[in-house]
């Protein structure tokens, strides 16, 4: 069985029988920090090993899915290579141990939704989102590569050209557009979000356990076969928290400007 213990960062409900919720809880915006990324990673093998949860539902707590690594995490990133090692291991470990989770994944994205919290929204199986979710990949205004999920994931679902548009320029993306171009799987109001998210949880919890994997499992091949291209854009992200760039796009945000790269 799932230990919730282990992963104190995240809160855990079961809303309907066989439906695990995973709630990012860290108000106002559930930014991600050290702990945080670290559970984000790692909890999906447990997951997958408890034989109660039949699906699961991710969302984020109020008015945001996740507003990504919060400035310690960076900052750390920054400063310590050993500290650094050890994010990239767990950022590379996020990616897979949710395409390797046996269990079917809905996303529920509402609000902001950046970084690693996107991440694992966009990778979960199918992502629902708000009409007025903001998605933003969010690397390039930092300085950096886009190495956590992106380069898997993001040209299989929109295309390339669609795919390098929003990546290189950072902008953002509605729920309503990011469905139009087929970054997510559907779009609702927000108001019904959860209540849409919940009852698709709940219809694959229902359903047919080996049937469900077994799909999924086939399906994921795909993202699996993007993973040297993945491991070269993560290296590449880190990398690039050594240079001038970082230094200068992590500054502008937090001083609310403009980057002068």
């Amino acid at each position: 069985m799932l230990d919730p213990a282990r992963f104190p960062t995240l809160r855990f409900e079961r809303p309907a029988d066989g439906v695990l919720e995973v709630v990012l809880d860290n108000p106002p915006m559930n930014s991600v920090g050290v702990g945080g990324h670290r559970d984000l990673a790692y909890v999906w093998p447990d997951i997958d090993g408890d034989d109660s949860v039949r699906a699961v539902l991710l969302r984020g707590e109020g008015r945001a899915f996740s507003a990504g690594g919060d400035f310690e995490l960076i900052d750390g990133i920054i400063a310590d290579p050993d500290f650094a090692a050890t994010v990239m291991k767990e950022a590379g470990d996020l990616v897979r141990n949710i395409i390797d989770c046996s269990k079917p994944i809905v996303s529920a994205i509402n609000g902001a939704a950046v970084g690693a919290g996107l991440a694992a929204a966009l990778l979960a199986d199918i992502p629902i989102a708000g009409r007025r979710a903001k998605i933003i990949d969010g690397h390039v205004r930092l300085g950096v590569a886009a190495g956590d999920h992106a380069v898997v994931i993001w040209p299989l679902l929109m295309g390339m050209a669609k795919a390098k548009y929003y990546l290189l320029t950072n902008e953002p993306l509605t729920g309503e557009e990011a469905e139009r171009i087929g970054l997510v799987a559907k779009v609702v109001d927000d108001d019904l979000l959860y209540e849409e998210a919940l009852a698709v949880a709940t219809g694959l919890a229902q359903g047919s356990r080996t049937a469900i994997t077994w799909t999924k499992r086939s399906l994921n091949h795909w993202l699996r076969s993007a993973f040297p291209a993945f491991d070269a854009s993560l290296a590449l992200e880190f990398l690039g928290f050594r240079g001038r760039d970082a230094a200068e796009g992590i500054d502008a945000v937090r001083s609310k400007r403009t980057p002068d790269f």
